[in-house]
């Protein structure tokens, strides 16, 4: 697995309950985050891939990556210099993007 790459158990959500305050910054948040990738799933889907939000923990952005991206060889360049860059710009809290592994029976 390489440093980009996470697996679904580093998603278990902290073991304390979050205020409704904290629930509403986290849900905004993921708006935003999808909001963007929304802006940029055209481009990755003309290439036969497509991007998943999976899920936002301490400022990494979990997300799977479909189609063709699965097992392209360019994957890197795609999450760094394209879907990392961009969020990072785009929503602030973001710090880093990882891929969780795709298997063929599942999204993530």
């Amino acid at each position: 697995m390489s440093e980009k790459e996470a697996s679904t158990e580093e998603l278990i959500p902290p073991s304390q309950e979050m205020t409704e305050e904290e629930l509403n910054i986290r849900a905004d948040i993921l708006k935003r985050i999808e909001r963007t990738l929304n802006k940029i799933r055209p481009y990755i889907q003309a290439d036969g891939g497509d991007v998943q939000l999976v899920d936002y923990l301490d400022g990494v952005v979990y997300v799977s990556m479909l189609g063709a991206c699965a097992g392209c060889m360019a994957i890197d360049t795609t999450l760094n210099e394209g879907i990392q860059a961009i969020l990072i710009d785009e929503v602030p809290e973001v710090k880093q993007v990882r891929m969780i592994q795709t298997t063929p029976y599942g999204y993530y």
